[in-house]
């Protein structure tokens, strides 16, 4: 999982409340066994007509919001199921932060452990940005360490995050990433294990040996 310390980018406005998990990423999409490739399926029902083509009404179908990797949204997002593709449908397509005034609670714990950093700003702080972002070129700049979101327009907002997912965060650590810090502790105690409990196979007599013998 790649760190989170400080990211300046393109602000992408999803101006929707409660945008569920199947329209983030759709149900027929799940098939799949990697954690990649869900990125061009991301919000496909909105980016996309019915005959496939890509809509260009969608926000991030705009030429100006290309390669922009925060996103800002209405409240409640990621409610619905709890499909952790979500996440990895956000991440594959570049996103590493979400601004939004309330986040479900499931896609919030799925979103940390995929490396998005997801914050929680009022709804008069989100509205801000959602009508700055209709700018051409309009940049947030996001910061894990000081925990500050700004803009060089003069807002400069402090967010919460719970301590040790900050940590996580930002040392790029996901539940594997966390186990194997303990990796020689882990082999230490294996060790130490198949050395108190470890019990030699009982050899056989040579009755048993003929009868299994005479058996065969």
């Amino acid at each position: 999982m790649q760190p989170f310390r400080t990211l300046t980018s393109l602000a992408a406005p999803l101006d929707r409340v409660n945008v569920d998990t199947d329209q983030i990423i759709p149900k027929q999409f799940l098939k799949r066994i990697e954690r990649t490739g869900y990125g061009e399926f991301l919000f496909f029902d909105w980016r996309r007509k019915a005959d496939g083509s890509p809509d260009a009404t969608f926000v991030l179908n705009q030429p100006q919001y290309e390669g922009a990797q925060i996103l800002l949204a209405g409240r409640n997002f990621g409610c619905g199921s709890s499909r952790e593709h979500a996440a990895w449908a956000l991440s594959d397509f570049g996103f590493r932060c979400v601004i939004a005034p309330a986040f479900a609670d499931i896609f919030f714990s799925n979103a940390g452990k995929n490396g998005i950093v997801l914050v929680v700003l009022s709804d008069e702080h989100v509205a801000t940005l959602m009508q700055r972002a209709q700018q051409p070129g309009y940049k947030l700049t996001v910061s894990l360490e000081d925990q500050t979101v700004r803009d060089d327009q003069g807002f400069e907002q402090h967010f919460q995050i719970d301590e040790f997912r900050r940590y996580c965060l930002l040392e790029g650590l996901d539940d594997i990433g966390l186990t194997l810090r303990h990796a020689a502790a882990l082999d230490r105690f294996e060790k130490q294990h198949d050395q108190e409990f470890w019990v030699a196979p009982r050899p056989q007599s040579a009755s048993a040996t003929a009868t299994m013998g005479a058996r065969a």
